[in-house]
């Protein structure tokens, strides 16, 4: 008796018949061959919700790439390049520009790389790194002696303009097509002599200022101070010449010019520095021209390396090929 009741204890009831039909009709649902993931195959939310997300970024930075590459350049795509490179550079540009130097040049970087591409720009930025340094040298001395550059030799947007005037004008010409298909190489050396002109000037007046044991005024010859509008060293003379020969070597290897257009960008450059000591010492600073300060001339400096530029490929190299 005991022995039955223990058995009868231990055997389970049969299944309530709705739970029995429920239970058969869920099973019905679901195929054969189904299998429920367990919890440790189940992939994260958040893991399923960034790939979307991974992708887009992926997707826009390939298109960054393919508009900063496109070639002719565009206005889209010179401006995305500028604002790129100007961000990583930015220390650099700091150094050697104001606030409005910047935006200044950020317009010129714009211009440039719409009209001559990368290598353009290239050609403009190699000015600018040298520029800034040769500025920066021997500033204690320079400051002392009442020569240096304002603002620690940090340039503002006059400065920017003046320098980059003429070469601003090639590139309009340039994007315009001013003259057809024949001229754009014409505009393209009157881009790299305006620069050279602008940097071997530069670089021949701040070595000459650091360096110069002896600075002549042009127009008579007379020693004068280091500084003196007009004034020229030999250190500067031959700094600037190396200067101008080393940005023509860059435009060249760029294929913005060709080798004998590099030595016509050199010889332009030296003729216009020459002239513009001439203009600084016979007219800067005197009665009837105090609007011809340093921006005004520099305009007129690096319009005659350009100016010179065109000529002289226009009749010497044509002249040869005859």
């Amino acid at each position: 008796m005991a022995l039955s009741t223990h058995l009868l204890l231990h055997i389970k009831p049969p299944p309530a018949p709705s739970l029995l039909k429920s239970h058969r009709s869920s099973s019905s649902i679901l195929p054969r061959n189904f299998l429920i993931p367990s919890p440790c195959h189940r992939k994260p939310i958040k893991e399923i919700m960034m790939k979307p997300q991974a992708a887009s970024v992926q997707s826009a930075v390939s298109e960054a790439m393919s508009l900063i590459q496109s070639s002719p350049p565009t206005w889209q795509s010179a401006i995305l390049s500028n604002l790129l490179i100007f961000l990583l550079g930015s220390p650099i540009l700091v150094s050697g520009l104001s606030v409005s130097g910047i935006a200044a040049a950020f317009l010129l970087g714009t211009l440039t790389w719409r009209a001559f591409g990368s290598s353009g720009f290239l050609l403009v930025a190699t000015y600018f790194v040298i520029g800034t340094a040769v500025t920066k040298v021997r500033m204690a001395q320079k400051e002392a002696e009442g020569v240096a550059e304002k603002r620690k030799g940090r340039r503002g947007p006059g400065s920017v303009i003046g320098s980059s005037a003429a070469g601003c004008i090639c590139a309009f010409l340039a994007i315009f097509g001013a003259g057809g298909i024949g001229y754009s190489r014409l505009w393209q050396l009157g881009f790299v002599a305006s620069f050279c002109t602008k940097l071997s000037d530069t670089v021949s007046s701040e070595i000459g200022k650091a360096y110069g044991k002896t600075t002549y005024l042009v127009t008579t010859l007379k020693v004068v101070p280091r500084g003196t509008e007009g004034a020229v060293s030999v250190e500067g003379t031959f700094a600037g010449l190396l200067a101008a020969i080393l940005l023509a070597f860059v435009g060249c290897l760029m294929g913005e010019i060709t080798a004998p257009e590099a030595i016509i960008c050199v010889i332009a450059s030296q003729i216009a520095n020459f002239g513009e000591s001439i203009i600084g010492a016979a007219l800067q600073d005197k009665e009837g021209f105090r609007w011809l300060n340093n921006d005004a001339v520099n305009v007129i400096n690096i319009s005659m390396g350009s100016i010179l530029a065109v000529f002289m490929q226009q009749v010497l190299l044509q002249n040869l090929r005859m």
